[in-house]
């Protein structure tokens, strides 16, 4: 897609299926000869106009709105044209279609007959390279489009304003006056200037630093608005997972019966805790190794397991009512076992049927519910987000990605060295200024300003066709 950006491209750029209004949208440079033949006389820069949509052969199409934006003030940076018609999918493929057709037409310039569909995401790409927006600001518009909570749209339209992005260009300028200062005493060694007391570095790089930390912890909670957590339900049969996934979500998803093994396969639901989704999935229920299992039930414990084992939390759910019976205790033992080598899934033990049996001792620590009544249910939605290690910002915050995260790990990583070499003074200044780059480097990540073609090509391709 990157060596194909001088084409102009067209698309559709609404969703597939019926509406009100549907937009195919054109991008390239001087496009006017363009915009000629398909409206038939020339339009006003970014003023809707009027008219009638007609085919090669001169019969209307449809009847709608055309707006041009001259480059450099459009989406894309380029020239763009937008035709709204009423979205019908017919209608919008033959005006696609008209827009290819007329591309190729002898009184068009050369450089417009290469207009090709746009591959996914192409326009926001434009707009990244053309400078309209940085790599954050453009995957906030996939955010934005893609968000599942209100707190998510909310956060992906801040990070599009460039909220997240100031942020991160704030540091790096900090970074740069350092690695200046850093630079001018390395090029001038003669002066013996007592670098790090004057230019008071290492005060600096502790304000960089914690900075960095605030921004990583707002982009950990952007991250989880955006991914949402993965919440395994397990236990053994019959303790009430499925019960507990209905009253999570408020509707009746699971089939619940008093028979062991109803559930056979994972049924799944996103909820949302203040605001962050959470993607809560029921199992089937767990056996000890010795059990006697049908084929059936051996695949879903089977598909249970490898659930746990990709879960960012984990819910281990226990029955009240039979939580003293030695074949319980002996299976959940074996359970347990299991569970014990899955040291990377943080685990809350929650005892269900509280309403008709009290907990015993020996649980300290455990949550007592009741699937039934929903008693006790706001503390595990609590500790769900204590788990997830959620902090509600005191105000605002911005969408993240996991690649956010990481990218400012690594930043923080690298001032901290630096901040090491600081203290051994003038005689670790290279190493310093190689931090610094570094951390710099990982900053520019973020942003776009250090970004390899194949990263661009994996974000944007992930984007919907027209955007």
């Amino acid at each position: 897609m990157l060596s194909r950006l001088d084409d102009p491209i067209v698309a559709v750029a609404t969703a597939p299926g019926r509406g009100a209004v549907g937009i195919v949208r054109v991008s390239g440079r001087a496009l006017q000869p363009l915009v000629d033949a398909l409206c038939g006389k020339p339009l006003e820069p970014r003023h809707a106009t009027l008219l009638s949509f007609l085919d090669a052969h001169g019969h209307p199409i449809d009847e709608g709105l055309a707006l041009y934006f001259p480059a450099p003030h459009s989406y894309t940076g380029e020239d763009v044209l937008e035709l709204h018609a009423h979205g019908g999918a017919v209608v919008l493929q033959l005006l696609l279609a008209r827009c290819l057709q007329a591309a190729a037409e002898e009184r068009v310039p050369a450089h417009l007959r290469t207009l090709r569909p746009a591959g996914p995401g192409e326009f926001t790409t434009r707009a990244f390279l053309n400078g309209k927006l940085d790599l954050a600001q453009a995957e906030a518009v996939a955010d934005l489009i893609d968000a599942g909570t209100e707190a998510a749209a909310r956060s992906a339209a801040r990070s599009l304003t460039g909220e997240f992005s100031r942020e991160v260009e704030a540091l790096g300028r900090a970074l740069v006056e350092l690695r200046t200062l850093v630079e001018a005493t390395l090029d001038f060694p003669d002066e013996e200037i007592e670098f790090l007391q004057r230019a008071d570095a290492l005060g600096r790089l502790q304000r960089i630093d914690q900075r960095l930390q605030d921004v990583l912890a707002a982009a950990r909670r952007g991250a989880l608005l955006r991914e949402g957590i993965h919440v395994v339900l397990a236990g053994q049969p019959n303790v009430g997972k499925s019960s507990l996934l209905n009253a999570l979500a408020g509707a009746e998803l699971a089939i619940v019966t008093p028979i062991p093994g109803t559930t056979r396969d994972k049924v799944a639901q996103t909820i949302q805790i203040e605001g962050v989704p959470v993607h809560v999935v029921d199992t089937a229920g767990l056996r000890a190794p010795d059990a006697t299992l049908d084929e059936v039930e051996r695949i879903g414990i089977a598909r249970s397991w490898a659930e746990i084992e990709r879960a960012d939390a984990l819910i281990v759910l226990h029955d009240l009512s039979r939580i003293a019976e030695p074949a319980y205790q002996h299976a959940q033992r074996a359970i347990d076992e299991q569970l014990r080598r899955l040291t990377r899934v943080p685990r809350l033990q929650v005892l269900n049927k509280c309403d008709i049996a009290p907990p015993r001792s020996g649980h300290e620590g455990a949550i007592a519910l009741s699937a039934l009544t929903g008693h006790g249910l706001p503390e595990l939605r609590r500790a769900l987000l204590e788990v997830a290690g959620w902090q509600a910002a005191p105000e605002g915050g911005f969408i993240a990605r996991e690649r956010h995260v990481h990218a400012l790990r690594r930043a923080a990583e690298h001032v901290a060295l630096a901040r090491a070499h600081a203290q051994r003074g003038d005689a670790a200044l290279e190493l310093l200024a190689e931090e610094l780059r570094l951390a710099h480097e990982r900053l520019g990540e973020i942003t776009g300003t250090f970004t390899s073609d194949d990263l661009l090509g994996e974000i944007f391709g992930r984007f919907c066709i027209g955007k």
